[in-house]
């Protein structure tokens, strides 16, 4: 079955059918760097990330292209308020984003153009617009005509006439229609400016998408992708002038995630809600942020809070609970021995990578995949707690390829990458010194615990136990002795 994902221009799920062979072009907008991103920005690169991961396991050949823009109203505004240069601005929060994304363990896009580095290409695309009657200069700037583009809004599923009837129309307007968007702006004191044939100025917003999509992939590519307040008017207005100048259908499929919300509120600064990836890091690992972000469908909106990312570690940590345990046991068995399996939970652990792509070959559907992940986590759980002391060659070889096609099937998203034992050693470690436990404590305990039941005063022997779960340690009893472990 080939992937298949619903298409914003389309209106419904298509099937990916590559333009050239077996190779995918996707090119997704970056961000406007003049500052540190936010959870929006986080979930924006996770989504693609595990988009272009999936493919790559799909075995597709992916050249993924995510754009920076470093000249933009904002840049300008902001480098002016903190006495220094554009180009000095965005460069220092393209830097903080490469570390941002080092840090959410993101693959590094096949290339990453900065707008300032393509003027010539913009220059050349507005002149081919303007020689085509699709833009017009009036002293200095340049504007599309969105009138002469018969489909404006095919993406948006937006009427020109209803936005013209609502358009708020200034005095002294230059553009022929109010819906007009700039291409080329003519410069102001103080403003960084490029020599271009209507004189000194800087790009529009919407021409540097065009303009670097068609260096790197010609006039036609098969995805482009950024969050859904892209919709209108950046990607629309990006398919008016690329088709505009080409005749050529400019991008096979458009893929927009979902926004992201602050315990059910829009995301402000002026709510105090505002939350940056390195904030959210201070409190939770990069996985934890990723496994959150991926239980919830790319398309839907997705609300941030303590709670659910509370949520989410719980989640996380059980699944690498279940891979520690696992590799723990021995890899040799008694091939005399029954299983212990049951033919139920070895079909489900059989079959997790069909219903895995399956989940994911369904408009990349993660928060399905991963509750196929958490349905073998249950049945290798239930075999684990089963086994004898001597287990079977057949139950062991089950489980551990179980946790292999687990962490195999999670790679495609970036999850459980971790070594599973020292994660829990690591967690544990934590909580001891969050809850300000001392082992030797612990020990002693579990040895008053012991002699209890030497006497056989099995209620002091509870009561021991109970204290100890009060501290969240877990003891278990085996042919070993007691071990015990803190309850992550």
């Amino acid at each position: 079955m080939p992937v298949t994902f619903y298409n914003t221009i389309s209106r419904k799920k298509n099937p990916l059918i590559p333009i050239n062979s077996n190779h995918i072009n996707i090119y997704v907008c970056g961000i406007t760097a003049y500052d540190y991103c936010h959870i929006g920005h986080a979930r924006s690169t996770l989504v693609f990330d595990m988009i272009v991961r999936y493919l790559r396991f799909r075995e597709y050949d992916v050249t993924y292209v995510r754009n920076f823009t470093d000249i933009d109203d904002k840049i300008i505004k902001r480098a002016q308020e903190q006495n220094t240069t554009t180009e000095e601005l965005a460069n220092r929060f393209i830097d903080a984003f490469h570390e941002d994304m080092l840090s959410l363990g993101n693959i590094k896009p096949s290339l990453e153009p900065k707008a300032t580095e393509h003027i010539a290409e913009m220059i050349a695309l507005i002149e081919d617009l303007i020689a085509k009657d699709f833009a017009y200069e009036v002293d200095g700037d340049v504007y599309f005509r969105v009138d002469k583009f018969s489909e404006y809004g095919k993406l948006s599923g937006r009427n020109l006439e209803d936005m013209m009837a609502g358009a708020r129309i200034t005095i002294n307007e230059n553009k022929h229609n109010p819906m007009d968007f700039a291409l080329w702006k003519k410069s102001k004191p103080g403003e960084p400016v490029w020599d271009s044939p209507w004189g000194d100025g800087r790009p529009g917003w919407h021409i540097e998408c065009s303009a670097m999509s068609k260096k790197y992939f010609g006039d036609t590519f098969d995805i482009h992708g950024g969050g859904k307040d892209l919709i209108f008017p950046h990607h629309e207005n990006e398919i008016a002038q690329s088709e505009a100048a080409s005749h050529k259908t400019f991008v096979q499929n458009w893929i927009h995630h979902g926004f992201v919300t602050i315990k059910d509120e829009k995301m402000s600064k002026s709510l105090n809600n505002f939350l940056t990836i390195r904030e959210i890091l201070e409190k939770y690992s990069a996985e934890v942020l990723r496994f959150f972000t991926f239980s919830t469908h790319y398309r839907s909106p997705i609300d941030y809070s303590d709670n659910a990312m509370q949520d989410a570690e719980t989640g996380l940590d059980r699944l690498y609970s279940c891979l520690a345990e696992i590799q723990k046991l021995p890899s040799e068995g008694q091939s005399d021995k029954h299983t212990v399996a049951g033919k139920k939970n070895i079909t489900k652990i059989q079959t997790i990578e069909d219903r895995f792509t399956a989940a994911m070959d369904n408009d990349f559907n993660s928060a399905q995949a991963i509750g196929h992940i958490f349905d073998v986590v249950k049945s290798l759980n239930t075999i684990k707690q089963s086994l004898p002391p001597a287990p079977s060659q057949s139950d062991l070889d089950l489980l551990h390829k179980g946790a292999e096609d687990i962490k195999k099937l999670a790679t495609s998203m970036g999850l459980l990458q971790q070594d599973a034992v020292q994660y829990i050693q690591d967690k544990q470690q934590k909580v001891l010194e969050q809850l300000d436990i001392d082992i030797s404590a612990i020990n002693v305990l579990i040895e008053k615990r012991n002699q209890a039941r030497n006497d056989k005063d099995w209620a002091k022997a509870d009561e021991i136990r109970d204290t100890l779960l009060g501290m969240q340690i877990e003891i278990k009893d085996d042919a070993k002795g007691t071990s015990w472990q803190v309850k992550v």
